[in-house]
């Protein structure tokens, strides 16, 4: 099998050749870009590489194709145009991060030293003239939001103001979902991703707009999740809209991209902590779930694609309602978590969701087990998701950039001796 094979069958529950392995298709199954550093030069030997930041917020590395075929990845994706910052890549300037690895980042994309701190600051649409909206503080390796909330007057609140950012596809959308779907074609080997726009019905990493450079209504992410309980009108209103539009775009999406695509990002929103939902199934049955039905419905019945969300921490409550919502996928699968054990995920779960991720613990094994350990949990997680197809390997969540290189190794090693028996 290729990739795109190999991903179809995954995605229909059949057992595939090899376990399916995707990083870097979406911006939570990636590798922080220090890492993809390291692992590059150790793979291939190029050390005047410089790896392109493809999500400069989280600083995610490109997964070039040469590197993609050296770790033996089957799926590529199409991340959103514009990054968190309104940066894109249509040229690239060279970056040096706190660690000394040398990257490549958006041209257009500007970050600026604080002084007192050594922070770095990065500002909306390169914009120096209004307040920077991300920090990365000094020795850090990401961003972190920074929260540019006015003042809450409840008489003037506008559901229209938190809608600011929701729009139908513009023409240089088009263009570039145009070359999203050249890259598929020419790759035509490879599985295909696609990240639906403006679906992610209240994801906190979107909700302070960092891409806007004086974003309205409400921006503070602790506001809010209290605005879910005390202003759900408000809320519900910010959704009606946000769909409608997300609908729309969906549809221009499905008759551009046809069958190119096998698997659909919808949402990043997180719903678990460590031990237990974030919220109550009734605010999800009444906030999120009629948003997430109105989504997979239009595309089920209008395509084969399969739809993914990403929800952190224990969600094995949740799990029904996110499958009578229409999800096919769910990432990343924290069994660290409470309540998400993989042999019983597996069991009660694995004949309605595929597990996209779940694949080594990047809490606390990847980053600071030995090689050993990662590469005994990555043989334990694959023998048991991949058992009859519906799991494709990925770290739970990102692999970050302080990770070891020997570790990542370590968990090709495993995916690679697991082919084997």
């Amino acid at each position: 099998m290729n990739g795109r094979e190999r991903l179809a069958a995954t995605l229909n529950h059949q057992q595939p050749d090899r376990v399916c392995v995707d990083f870097g298709s979406t911006p939570v199954t990636g590798i922080h870009v220090s890492a993809v550093d390291r692992l590059r030069k150790r793979l291939l030997g190029d050390m005047n590489w410089r790896v392109k930041v493809i999500e400069p917020y989280q600083f995610l590395g490109e997964i070039d194709d040469r590197l993609r075929e050296a770790m033996g990845v089957d799926v590529i994706g199409g991340l959103a145009r514009r990054s968190k910052f309104a940066s894109d890549g249509s040229a690239w300037k060279p970056f040096t991060m706190f660690d000394g690895t040398e990257v490549l980042i958006h041209e257009n994309l500007v970050i600026r030293e604080e002084e007192g701190t050594g922070d770095l600051l990065a500002y909306p649409q390169g914009d120096t003239s209004v307040p920077p909206s991300g920090r990365m503080p000094k020795g850090g390796l990401f961003f972190d939001a920074i929260i540019r909330q006015d003042p809450i007057d409840e008489d003037r609140l506008d559901p229209a103001d938190n809608c600011e950012e929701f729009a139908p596809l513009g023409a240089d959308d088009l263009e570039y979902y145009r070359g999203v779907k050249r890259r598929f074609n020419e790759q035509s080997q490879c599985g295909a991703m696609l990240i639906i726009p403006g679906a992610a019905f209240g994801d906190i990493a979107l909700v302070p707009a960092g891409w806007l450079k004086h974003p309205k209504g409400i921006r503070d992410i602790q506001e809010w999740y209290i605005s879910t309980v005390t202003r759900k009108p408000y809320i519900r209103a910010v959704f009606e809209r946000q769909c409608e539009i997300a609908l729309q775009n969906i549809n221009t999406l499905i008759d551009l991209f046809g069958d190119t695509v096998q698997a659909a990002f919808i949402s990043g929103t997180d719903f678990g902590t460590q031990r237990g939902l974030f919220c109550s199934l009734a605010t999800y049955r009444e906030l999120y779930k009629p948003y997430h039905i109105a989504v997979n419905k239009l595309i089920h019945e209008r395509t084969n694609w399969k739809t993914f969300i990403h929800t952190c921490g224990s969600v094995w409550d949740l799990l029904p309602d996110l499958v009578e919502a229409g999800f096919d996928i769910l990432n990343p699968v924290q069994c660290s978590a409470a309540k998400m054990d993989p042999a019983a995920l597996k069991r009660e779960f694995g004949k309605q969701l595929v597990f996209w991720g779940g694949g080594v613990d990047t809490q606390k094994t990847l980053p600071f087990g030995t090689p050993e350990e990662v590469y005994n949990q990555v043989r334990e997680r694959i023998a048991i998701f991949n058992d009859g197809g519906g799991f494709v390997f990925n770290t739970i969540h990102n692999i970050q950039g302080d990770t070891p290189v020997e570790n990542i190794l370590a968990l090709l090693r495993a995916i690679a001796d697991s082919s084997k028996g």
